[in-house]
């Protein structure tokens, strides 16, 4: 047909997108748009020469803010063929570089990019063709780093995201490494088709990884403490509109009454009143506490509601949250939509209900600065049988007490507390060894399967719970 656009290839960045600015081992998600300053490793550029080029392409920064895109070939440009037998003549004593900070300032003036100024400091290093050919390669590879301003923008992922979080604010997302994560999908049978059950305070980042994986196949209800679910990382995704349309979520103060069977749904706030209840939260003045919550710490529970309201969030990752990504123009909505908006929700959150009374959850993850025995025991409730669970949580004794209480109370077979080591390798030629940095812990991991507690439903009708145990008859008996 004459005229009609055809459509854009997903690997190809488009206006709009969500993308993730990549330098070294630096990570930041932004929002692609056109004439818009963005700010990344003591840089600023924009981000419109960038768009129509494919995801994983390689950009210069040149003068102005605009970006190139990067020559491969003249990589090549800076090796040398002369190099030492050892460093063991070195002397660093500060005068083996003949360009003084003036001229370095000076050739960036001119324009000169950071290719041909890093050259010109091996030229004029009096010691550069004494070191070792290692040595050479670490000295171009610092020099690169601090004059040539290279980024690679690529497209967002579980992986990306989870390393991006963990390397820059691990306590957004509870210190949950990326490889724990990735146990987390898998021992919870994560799959397209499921219906999962996720109670999360990391951001948001926990609900999108498994968003991915489901890809838009089946149902996810998200459980969340005080006004409203935190969806910062799920943005960064950047998942199509029909993914959200099987994403569901329900309060946790309501847990206790639809379990109980008096649950109503009160007519819900408008916006304005809403982001004042999220605003008395970030104060610490909750009135509306969950009722399957009671027994977590104060402190845990102030920094989770401070988190609800995300203000570094959007200056760190330079991206709006999901209800404001491309809303800002429409912030004074009129009475008419909000009330429509109001209707929408109301109908989702019986929906979710709905789900939940099913009792029939392929699925439960739980990864929250909660403590985890009230909240998996009421969320098991909900978890059909021969189903399995996964609790995540970065300290170790909250997982073992409740370890002991699905053991007391029964309904679960296969309980595992484990740990996962992680060490990054370096591997390169001749020169391969473990990271001399590497993180110290990534969290635990409490799994299990969910069955039909038999026992418990014959011994309320049989009256054997209150029985007691036969060694202490025996020794009763003994002593009369």
């Amino acid at each position: 047909m004459e005229g009609s656009p055809e459509p854009a290839s997903p690997g190809v960045i488009r206006e709009g997108d969500f993308a993730v600015l990549k330098r070294d081992e630096v990570f930041k998600a932004v929002a692609v748009a056109r004439r818009r300053k963005i700010v990344f490793e003591k840089q600023w550029f924009c981000l419109d020469n960038a768009i129509g080029h494919i995801y994983g392409t390689t950009f210069e920064v040149t003068s102005g803010g605009t970006l190139q895109p990067k020559n491969r070939v003249q990589e090549a440009a800076t090796e040398t063929k002369e190099a030492g037998a050892d460093n063991r003549n070195i002397v660093d004593d500060g005068k083996s570089q003949k360009l003084t900070h003036d001229d370095i300032k000076a050739l960036k003036d001119k324009g000169i990019k950071g290719q041909e100024i890093v050259q010109q400091l091996i030229e004029n290093s009096t010691t550069f063709r004494d070191k070792t050919e290692f040595a050479q390669h670490k000295y171009i590879k610092k020099k690169k780093k601090k004059y040539e301003a290279v980024i690679t923008i690529v497209k967002p992922s579980t992986r990306i995201l989870s390393t991006m979080y963990y390397g820059r604010e691990p306590g957004k997302i509870n210190y949950l490494r990326y490889d724990t994560l990735a146990q987390m999908l898998t021992w919870g049978n994560v799959r397209a088709g499921n219906k999962m059950i996720v109670m999360e305070t990391c951001a948001g980042l926990v609900l999108g990884a498994i968003m991915e994986r489901m890809g838009g196949y089946g149902s996810i209800i998200q459980m969340y403490p005080g006004g409203g679910p935190v969806r910062a990382a799920t943005s960064c995704f950047g998942f199509p509109g029909s993914f959200f349309q099987t994403l569901y979520d329900f309060p946790l103060s309501k847990v206790d009454s639809l379990l109980s069977g008096t649950f109503s749904l009160k007519k819900l706030p408008l916006e304005s009143e809403e982001n004042t209840a999220v605003a008395e939260e970030s104060n610490g003045s909750v009135d509306d506490k969950p009722v399957s919550v009671q027994e977590a710490d104060t402190e845990c529970s102030t920094e989770i509601v401070a988190e609800d309201s995300q203000p570094e969030e959007q200056e760190i990752m330079d991206i709006p949250t999901e209800g404001d990504a491309f809303e800002g123009s429409k912030a004074k909505g009129t009475t008419h939509d909000k009330q429509k908006k109001q209707e929408e929700r109301q109908k989702k959150l019986i929906e979710a209900a709905g789900l939940l009374k099913e009792k029939n959850a392929d699925g439960l993850i739980v990864a929250s600065r909660f403590h985890p025995v009230p909240l998996l025991l009421s969320l098991l409730e909900f978890v059909a049988p021969s189903r399995p669970f996964v609790v995540y949580c970065q300290y170790k004794e909250p997982l073992v007490e409740c370890y002991t209480k699905l053991r007391e109370k029964g309904g679960v077979i296969n309980l595992k507390l484990s740990e996962t080591w992680l060490r990054n390798y370096q591997v390169l030629p001749d020169r391969s060894h473990p990271k001399l940095m590497m993180s110290g812990a990534g969290g635990y991991l409490l799994t299990g399967i969910t069955v039909i507690n038999e026992s418990v439903k014959s011994g309320d009708c049989s009256g054997q719970t209150d029985e007691e145990p036969t060694s202490k008859k025996r020794k009763l008996q003994e002593q009369r």
